[in-house]
């Protein structure tokens, strides 16, 4: 009798009430079920702009190449804060060294726009350093843009681009605009 009265005072005072775990109760605050089923666009990294290749200033030919850098993959998240949605969009890639490389730090050219039609809500062309030390073996890299702003849209129209951009970096378009006028 007395060993059942103490196994039944073990497995009540034994029991954790899930609920008021901090761990619990932080994850309850980060996530609610609204949020988890919330639409969130995907990312899609843009034809053609998957693979980027160095040539320097030489020819582009294979024995001048410096290196050649590729996306692997593409994730995001995303969070509502009123009327706006806001996305930490992240790749990861590597560097495959050429026959003209030589260890350091790369720039990688790399661009996140947010479409909805025919209109950019968000464009933001990165520089983004990348350490590449091997002369014989890939570097792997992981870029993200935790910034990317846009009003809460109304529809699943949405579409999220991330890729290698040589082009024109945005505040450099504006300012050469400017300067026509």
């Amino acid at each position: 009798m007395i060993f059942a009265v103490g196994l039944a005072g073990c497995s009540t005072s034994g029991t954790k009430d899930a609920s008021k775990d901090p761990a619990v109760q932080e994850a309850q605050a980060r996530i609610t079920a609204t949020e988890l089923t919330a639409y969130c666009p995907t990312v899609t990294i843009r034809e053609g702009t998957a693979i980027f290749n160095n040539y320097g200033k030489a020819p582009k030919a294979p024995e001048n190449l410096i290196y050649q850098a590729s996306i692997a993959d593409e994730t995001r998240s995303c969070q509502r804060n009123g009327g706006t949605l806001g996305m930490n969009v992240a790749i990861s890639g590597k560097v495959v060294p050429g026959p003209k490389f030589s260890p350091g730090t790369l720039t990688m050219p790399i661009r996140v726009a947010v479409m909805q039609g025919s209109n950019v809500l968000y464009s933001k062309l990165y520089r983004q350093p990348i350490s590449a030390t091997d002369t014989s073996a890939a570097s792997q890299f992981i870029f993200n843009d935790p910034n990317v702003s846009f009003p809460t849209p109304t529809a699943k129209d949405i579409q999220v681009f991330i890729g290698f951009d040589e082009g024109p970096d945005d505040s450099q378009a504006k300012t050469k605009t400017k300067k026509k006028k």
